[in-house]
């Protein structure tokens, strides 16, 4: 993946001054130092390099900079002072307090929303801040929860002993050791680390809060703007890495109660502990403290003013007694304007409904409640999601006078939970489940197979060609027709049914409820994937082209869940390439004999590797000649004998190497070879200035360093370039042009020539051929086979011929094997033939005794 690929440290140290704001040359990567304390999973040190939800976020955003991060390792109190002194450039995971605005400096956009609760031994809870009487409370030193609740428990008079801590571990150890009662972390530490000490969490939760990276005081704009830039783009795409890493972190620790309440219970921390906790105190204080009650309303009053959520008292009669200013703010009305009202003055009509009915029911029944509810205000269209806590307010005696609620915002939260479910269960691209989501559908429907006694299936649906049509009109094209696809097969998909997408071209659907019978299910799901293939045909337009998109898909039945869904679906991917092996656009069902064929190709695989290892392959020579019968080259064919004696066919082994990547090293082993071959030969009397071909694969071509590797084995072989060709097939040209076009133009500089080999076969575009450099064109041996019965056939061989003229390219006919076939051939204008009827591959020593031979 995107992030697994760049959190990894760039190794070049390049020394410089000013880091925040300097200008240095543009070849040279800006050094970032960045505080690493542990704090999993927001930041933690992995393998020496910054990792964690903030620490993924920063290689990111380094990988996109060019930045080159050097990570520092320190404790908090540590990285405080670090950062204080100019000794790094970035702290992650930091909350802007006063304090700190006046010693860092910080970027706009928050990276992170998080909020702090409180940890303890089994049986031991913490509801609010009065129940930190008498507590050890174990705090990490100079954080933000550690400000908070020395202010909120000194001006509640309660009496706590903080045990000042230089790491989250070290607080939660100390709980568990016994040297303290209770331990203070953010709840993404805590959950991801409370089990470890054998900690719960507490129903106290408080202090939501915006984090940032951190920067030295007046340094640090530059760095602080580019985050921005990064984190505003990547929030507002629901794929992007921003969600990527919230969704790689989050989902390695569950939390211990759902992630909405967590962000209600966050937003109720200012508010409702603090509100009803001090209520409690109140009435204790009231009759010996009526000075201290007076100070403490103040105080409360400058708390619930500044608090994030909507506060607000009703009467029984469901009117306002009193809200605070972000319930006003949010009302857009006056406090006057607001008190006395009822709900239905202020809101929609259906937001009433909602919030009469859980009034009602902490009135009358006394019931603490909490609820997700929607508000809309009377006079907005814009609808608002929150937690609300509504819990009732009783005089002396106990009588129901009213209620006191919190409702904190979770509309920008949930949209964030949304966006990360997303990208965990569905495709970006077309909105189908993904792979993910496939597999517990599937799961699903074969329990469910079983229990109703039907049967289900999972077809298995390739496009065919797309990378075709993805490598001549671009990806963008690609896109757009996988979009159509999926919308299309989705108009013959019932709801009950999954359609998912796979992977690049494939999609798998999952159908349930067919027939008990298994000759009737098959018949159909025989007709879905023929409707299927009918949509899917639907001519595709682009850019003033037309392309028909067919599809092969593979088939199988379950019924029951006796088999696991992973091999449901390789049986039916199975069963997809046995159908394009039958020609393509065709359906097929699975087939156990297709299992065997898989376990040859594993077979085959283990030993071209045993076969690299032991010098099992060896290349074989077939001339080519002109017109006049005179040698003009020869074609490195690779042959393969096991040690064993078997002789094993390149039509069996190549397309193996090519789907396991085998070839590259193989296609390495053959270029080498025939290099050092070309160095023999160079003595021969009659092998001396004979040029050798050798044929490219796809995969070689379209490495990197495919120019470098070429002419590394020219160097160490000493070998001509003049007299090495590499053959390219005609369909690998289609990817990639102009790299290709490049690559290809480094060699001839060198002095390599080059063949376009099995020409007419593929897509080839008169536009770029004329760009290639190219030295000469082949005639595939298909065409020169039914030449003297096919006029089709015939009429392309005079076409490629004349094309070959017109662009001053040699032309050569393969697969000559009757002098009828050359005869017509000459007659058409080729002068250069290769095939049986000449000669045929030869070990090098076979071939210059027959060389000899004809002499």
């Amino acid at each position: 993946m995107r992030l697994t690929s760049r959190l990894t440290h760039t190794t070049i140290a390049l020394a410089f001054t000013g880091l925040f704001g300097a200008s240095w040359p543009a070849f040279a990567q800006q050094v970032v130092r960045v505080g690493v304390y542990d704090n999993p999973p927001k930041i933690r040190m992995e393998s020496g390099a910054v990792s964690g939800i903030f620490g993924d976020l920063l290689s990111e955003i380094a990988a996109e900079e060019d930045w080159q991060l050097e990570a520092v390792p320190c404790s908090w109190d540590d990285c405080l002072k670090l950062l204080r002194n100019g000794d790094i450039d970035l702290l992650p995971d930091v909350a802007k307090t006063p304090e700190r605005l006046n010693l860092f400096s910080f970027h706009q956009e928050p990276a992170l929303l998080a909020w702090s609760q409180v940890y303890t031994r089994a049986g031991t809870d913490v509801h609010s801040p009065m129940d930190l009487e008498g507590q050890r409370v174990a705090v990490l030193v100079d954080s933000v929860q550690e400000a908070y609740l020395i202010q909120v428990t000194s001006g509640f008079e309660v009496d706590t002993r903080f045990i000042e801590v230089d790491s989250l571990e070290a607080a939660f150890d100390a709980v568990r050791e016994g040297s303290a009662d209770v331990a203070v972390a953010n709840q993404l530490f805590g959950d991801f680390n409370a089990a470890r000490f054998g900690l719960e969490p507490a129903a106290m939760v408080f202090q939501p809060v915006d984090l940032y990276y951190a920067a030295p005081l007046n340094s640090g704009k530059e760095l602080g703007a580019r985050i921005d830039h990064w984190l505003r783009e990547w929030k507002a795409e629901p794929d992007s890495p921003y969600y990527e890493a919230l969704s790689r972190w989050s989902g390695e620790h569950k939390a211990a109660i759902p992630a909405f309440l967590l962000w209600i219970l966050a937003g109720l921390a200012g508010a409702l502990l603090l509100a009803i906790g001090f209520v409690a105190l109140l009435r204790r204080q009231v009759a010996e403290k009526t000075d201290s009650l007076k100070t403490s309303e103040n105080y409360l009053s400058v708390l619930l003013s500044n608090v994030d959520s909507l506060i607000y008292v009703k009467g029984t009669d469901f009117r306002y007694n009193y809200v605070n200013q972000r319930m006003i703010e949010f009302l857009g009305r006056s406090e006057a304007e607001i008190i006395g009202k009822r709900d239905e003055d202020l809101f929609s009509d259906e937001t009433v409904i909602g919030l009469r009915e859980t009034d009602q029911r902490v009135i009358k029944t006394g019931e603490r409640i909490m609820e997700e509810e929607v508000g809309t205000r009377r006079d907005s269209d814009d609808h608002r999601t929150f937690l609300t806590v509504k819990q009732p307010l009783r005089d002396e005696d106990g009588a129901i006078t009213g209620l006191v609620g919190v409702s904190t915002d979770i509309t920008e939260q949930l949209k964030s939970e949304q966006r990360i479910h997303r990208l965990a269960f569905y495709d970006s691209l077309t909105g189908l489940p993904n792979q993910r989501l496939l597999l517990e559908r599937l799961e699903e429907a074969a329990e469910k197979a079983e229990q109703g006694d039907h049967h289900g299936a999972v077809l298995f649906i390739d496009l065919d060609n797309f990378r075709d049509l993805n490598d001549i009109l671009g990806h963008k094209a690609g896109d757009r027709l996988l979009v159509q696809v999926s919308d299309r097969m989705q108009l013959r998909v019932r709801e009950e049914d999954t359609l998912a997408r796979f992977g690049g071209d494939e999609f798998v659907l999952v159908v349930e409820g067919l027939d008990a019978e298994r000759g009737t299910a098959e018949a159909q799901v025989e007709h879905l994937a023929g409707d299927l293939r009918k949509l899917i045909k639907v001519p595709f337009d682009y850019d003033d082209h037309s392309f028909e998109p067919t599809a092969s898909i593979g088939a199988t039945l379950f019924q029951g869940a006796d088999q696991p869904a992973g091999d449901l679906i390789k049986w039916a991917e199975l069963a997809m390439y046995q159908a394009k092996l039958d020609g393509r656009n065709k359906t097929c069902f699975y087939d156990p004999a297709m299992q065997e064929e898989l376990h040859s190709r594993a077979k085959l695989e283990a030993g071209i590797r045993l076969g690299l290892e032991q010098n099992e392959f060896e290349l074989h020579y077939q001339p080519q000649f002109d017109a006049e019968h005179r040698l003009i080259g020869l074609e490195a064919l690779v042959r393969w004998e096991t040690s064993a004696g078997e002789r094993i066919s390149p039509g069996l082994f190549i397309p193996v190497a090519e789907s396991t990547g085998l070839i590259r090293p193989l296609g390495r082993w053959i270029l080498q070879q025939a290099c050092e071959q070309l160095v023999h030969w160079s003595s021969h009397t009659q092998l001396a200035g004979i040029r050798v071909s050798v044929n490219i694969s796809a995969h070689q071509l379209h490495e990197t360093g495919f120019v470098a590797e070429v002419i590394d084995v020219l160097e160490q072989t000493g070998a001509n370039p003049r007299l090495l060709e590499l053959e390219l097939t005609e369909s690998l040209l289609v990817r990639n042009v102009e790299q290709t076009i490049e690559k290809m133009a480094q060699l001839c500089k060198k002095g390599v020539r080059f063949s376009l080999d099995d020409f007419g076969t593929g897509y080839s575009s008169l536009t770029y051929l004329k760009r290639l450099p190219l030295n000469q064109l082949k005639i595939d041996q298909g065409f020169v086979q039914d030449l003297l019965t096919d006029s089709n056939d015939a009429a392309i061989v005079r076409t490629v011929v004349a094309l070959g003229e017109s662009l001053d390219l040699a032309v050569i006919a393969e697969g000559v094997e009757t002098s009828e076939q050359r005869e017509a051939l000459l007659g058409y204008g080729c002068q250069q033939f290769q095939g049986y009827l000449l000669g045929r591959p030869m070990a090098p020593a076979d071939l210059e005794q027959w060389l000899n031979t004809l002499s």
